[in-house]
């Protein structure tokens, strides 16, 4: 849907652009000297078309420029990046961190960067690219990422065997239980380092055995992936409530969308199922989540 969006505003601005360019070159100096109006006046009266074509490129073209290449607004729909991101969370994505990319074949023109270990991207998702996901980077091009016993242990790429750093165990301090449920289950909440991104994960107590379910890659252990080149590893907060990179590989840097940023407002959506006001009616505000995203 947000590329047709896309697609909607660079054919609209295209549009009204050329109908003003057109008008002003060929058809607004005969309505002048028709009318006997000198070329410093302004028309009498332009034709609906010109009319609304001038008004409204001004306002496109910034809007398209806007979201095609500096920042994009985002509603998080899912619990899956909790407790960092949660259901009515809006948030501000940075188009520009990995690059400018053209709105309509998403083909990058301009490189400006590469997401870094720990950041929150928003990308297309890979089997199904007319979504947009939104997860946390874990793994870079070259990585060695294990997922076992719910813990992270990553071992960073390199080029020569005696300069590679051994496998790391991604520290966890446990920091509250029961603040959140799922599925009657209390939730456990971790603080977790990745580079130089402190963040905080949810995991379910006791033990889940999702590892079936993992994508195999071939050549690794099933809960085991080496980052190709070019792509990315990603894992969502909520680490036992994630349809992540563990279930279907990895995200091509042609998929990113960029980089979360910010939160800029924040609804509650708590409502009995017995009311009769809609669901997308918000019941408050959370002003207390505006801000940077970590």
């Amino acid at each position: 849907m947000a590329n047709y969006f896309s697609i909607f505003l660079v054919v609209l601005t295209v549009v009204s652009g050329l109908i003003w360019l057109i008008d002003s070159l060929m058809f607004a100096s005969k309505r002048r000297e028709r009318s006997g109006i000198s070329s410093k006046e302004q028309d009498v009266q332009l034709p609906w078309l010109v009319d609304t074509a001038q008004q409204i490129f001004p306002v496109i073209a910034f809007v398209m420029v806007l979201r095609s290449f500096l920042y994009e607004p985002f509603q998080i729909p899912s619990g899956s990046m909790m407790p960092t991101l949660l259901v009515g969370d809006f948030i501000l994505v940075e188009k520009f961190s990995y690059g400018l990319k053209d709105p309509v074949a998403r083909k990058k023109f301009v490189d400006l960067g590469s997401p870094e270990r720990g950041d929150v991207v928003v990308f297309k998702f890979p089997p199904n690219p007319s979504l947009d996901y939104i997860k946390r980077v874990v793994g870079l091009p070259g990585d060695t990422v294990i997922y076992r016993n719910k813990q992270l242990q990553i071992k960073p790429a390199c080029d020569m065997p005696e300069n590679c750093a051994p496998m790391e165990t991604i520290a966890l301090n446990f920091e509250s239980r029961g603040d959140a449920y799922q599925q009657f289950s209390p939730l456990e909440k971790y603080t977790e380092q990745l580079g130089d991104v402190s963040h905080q994960i949810y995991r379910k107590t006791g033990r889940s055995n999702y590892t079936s379910r993992y994508f195999q890659q071939p050549g690794t252990q099933i809960d085991e992936w080496i980052v190709p080149e070019g792509q990315y590893f990603v894992m969502g907060d909520n680490r036992d409530n994630s349809e992540d990179g563990r279930f279907w590989g990895f995200v091509p840097d042609e998929n990113l969308v960029g980089k979360a940023v910010a939160i800029w407002i924040s609804f509650e959506f708590d409502r009995v199922p017995s009311s009769w006001v809609p669901n997308w009616i918000p019941t408050g505000v959370r002003f207390e989540r505006v801000g940077s995203i970590n």
